[in-house]
């Protein structure tokens, strides 16, 4: 059904997976000759194939129950002593973060500022999904959100036609015990998809809590069915949708019909960058980055470790996850970068050259610090919590309660973080908004510099989940010590710009805000009609020039390829957008350093360009030779306010 990952021992193995299957009679053998590890780390879903997804949601499942008696893993929050109960509750975070540990942990208010839908892309139908999104809410005092209150939608890749396999838990009990290998095989599947929806919209619900939930499930995991699933959320309007699963990104390009519906312009779409590490290392003979989470238009979501939280909930530190599973990501060998990612102060020292980066921004995934969730498939399969009420007796099961993580809960939360936030604020691709908050609003973001997806040889201690290995080890095994696979402060890869702080990080600046609109004259009515006539010719109208307003500037992907070959300042290329035609100057900088200052110097000549209402595309002229260095393009029109633009050459 669903395995364990490679780097656990093949003794383990196969105890683990035997554990998570025997009756309760057979459960306490199975238990005593592992006493030296205390969890095991499953993934609900098979590893991707090209054209065909996984999700990438992680069991954390119990080995030894004495070790673990109790208490959360990693200790993120525990009931006070004396008062742990008998039977272990999700109330008291003994099974992984509660929805207001969430919120606690990234200082997130619990409603959006305005209507907000979240849509989850899924393969397969859950049956039991609003059942279990009910019991969710109701264990930990959520507003209910459920289709009867118009808060919960389930519906079909297309318009029209029904749910796809299983209709019902019966339908999926009876298939997973069926004698045609192919309808088996098709049940187990549909099992881990069915945890991986229950992470999501509960992730989704927790943190976004009055946001309408929208589930949209694909026939299948190939992405033909998931690409048209993604298609139909945003043809019912999502504000943010997220996608908990990825597959190889060869075989998709920026003109394949699959792309497509990935560059939304206005809406957030957010993806998971995988659970195997930089460039799926962990699936040896089979490197990849994941898509869609490689496509520049969307916001690719790395995983972390949340620290334990203080008494209060509080955060108190974060680093890349590795160890048992580690975060996605790597070099796109498919996509470009997009400008806003290109000009990171920190771009030269990532790796990529002109290629597209994963990830954009993060949140917590690690099994070991994740959430518990209430999933409902049949008795006895995938989420059951074992537990002893004392030493000695009877092994028990608290049914369909147990703790979940991967990039597949990072994903859901920052698409609900967007959510929280007003959703995309206007902003083209909300990515964008990521890359310039943190450049011109100095922490909005938990900036996580500890840690690398890099491989580990020495494999992770199975006791904590953590690498044996250290983060320069990992990344230099990996990535030749880029940042592409190793935390540094600013923008890395692993974590991109870093974790929810809040929603400050979210927002788009002032530069994107849209003009407010104009106010109508009120018509007059006859008797003020008749007041005019009466009184004296009013005075000559003060004519003000129209204010031009300057937006999506940006360098041309040509022009990023172009200036990381032979750079000149005719090979600048970029392209924007102006109410009005209008004429710009535009002038170039680059900042150098002397007698301990910075300044910024220009090079050449300021140029005047017209432009036309609408986009426009120029670039600038001459011959110069560019240096290795940090420039600034900056267009300033006739009226209106100037905009720059920064970025790396060399």
């Amino acid at each position: 059904m669903s395995r364990l990952l490679r780097t656990f021992p093949r003794v383990l193995l196969l105890a683990a997976t035997t554990l998570a299957v025997l009756p309760a009679g057979a459960w306490a053998e199975t238990v005593a000759p592992l006493p030296s590890s205390n969890y095991a780390v499953r993934q609900a879903c098979a590893r991707p194939q090209p054209g065909r997804a996984s999700c990438f949601a992680e069991q954390l499942v119990p080995i030894s129950l004495e070790a673990q008696r109790h208490k959360h893993p990693i200790g993120m929050v525990r009931p006070a002593a004396g008062a742990r109960p008998a039977v272990p509750s999700p109330k008291t975070g003994q099974l992984g973060l509660r929805p207001q540990d969430l919120h606690s942990a990234y200082s997130l208010p619990s409603s959006a500022p305005g209507p907000a839908t979240i849509a989850l892309v899924d393969a397969y139908n859950d049956p039991t999904a609003e059942a279990d999104l009910k019991t969710y809410s109701e264990e930990f005092g959520l507003p209910l959100c459920t289709s009867e209150n118009g808060c919960f939608k389930q519906v079909s890749q297309s318009a029209g036609t029904p749910l796809p396999f299983p209709k019902t838990v019966g339908e999926l009990e009876t298939a997973s015990k069926s004698k045609n290998a192919a309808r088996k095989a098709e049940a187990e599947e549909a099992i881990g998809w069915g945890v991986e929806i229950s992470l999501d919209i509960e992730s989704a619900h927790a943190t976004c809590q009055s946001c309408q939930i929208l589930l949209v499930a694909a026939n299948s995991p190939e992405t033909t069915d998931l690409t048209a699933a993604e298609a139909r959320a945003e043809e019912l309007g999502a504000t943010a949708i997220s996608n908990s699963w990825g597959a190889p990104e060869e075989g998709f390009s920026t003109a394949a019909a699959e792309h497509v519906p990935y560059a939304d312009p206005g809406t957030v779409i957010t993806a998971s960058a995988g659970d195997s590490g930089y460039r799926n290392w962990d699936e040896p003979g089979f490197e990849f980055t994941s898509f869609p989470a490689s496509s520049p238009s969307v916001v690719a979501v790395g995983g972390t470790r949340l620290s334990p939280l203080t008494a209060e909930g509080a955060w108190t530190g974060e680093a890349v996850w590795n160890g048992s599973g580690a975060g996605g990501g790597g070099c796109s060998v498919q996509f470009g970068a997009a400008s806003w990612q290109s000009s990171t102060l920190n771009w030269p020292s990532v790796g990529c050259g002109s290629s597209r980066a994963v990830s954009d921004v993060s949140a917590d995934a690690d099994p070991y610090s994740g959430v518990v969730i209430r999933d409902t498939d049949f008795p006895g399969e995938e989420c059951r919590t074992p537990y002893r009420e004392k030493t000695g007796e009877p092994i028990k099961f608290l049914e369909n309660w147990c703790t979940y993580g991967g990039t597949s809960l990072a994903s859901p939360i920052i698409a609900s973080v967007f959510a929280l936030a007003g959703g995309s604020g206007g902003v083209p691709y909300a990515a964008r908004t990521l890359y310039e908050t943190q450049r011109n609003v100095p922490g909005s973001f938990h900036d996580i510099t500890i840690g690398s997806n890099g491989e580990c040889a020495a494999g992770y201690d199975e006791e904590t989940g953590l690498s044996f290995c250290t983060a320069a080890q990992e990344a230099a095994t990996s990535c030749a010590s880029k940042l592409i696979c190793l935390a540094a402060p600013g923008y890395d890869g692993p974590s991109g710009v870093g974790t929810p702080k809040g929603v400050l990080g979210f927002l788009p600046g002032p530069y994107e805000a849209p003009a407010p609109p104009a106010t109508p004259a009120s018509p007059p009515s006859s008797a003020g009609a008749a007041a005019v006539k009466s009184t004296p010719p009013p005075a000559p109208p003060v004519i003000t020039p129209l204010t031009v307003q300057l937006t999506s500037l940006g360098l041309t992907s040509t022009s990023v390829i172009a200036l990381n070959r032979r750079p000149t300042t005719a090979k600048v290329a970029f392209v924007f957008s102006v109410n009005i035609a209008t004429r710009l100057r535009v002038g170039l900088a680059r900042r150098v350093r002397s007698h301990g200052h910075t300044r910024w110097v220009a090079v050449g000549r300021a140029m005047t360009v017209t432009a036309a209402a609408g986009r426009n595309v120029k670039r600038l002229s001459g011959s110069r030779r560019l240096r290795a260095g940090l420039y600034r393009l900056t267009l300033t029109p006739i009226s209106g306010k100037p905009r720059s633009i920064l970025f790396h050459i060399g």
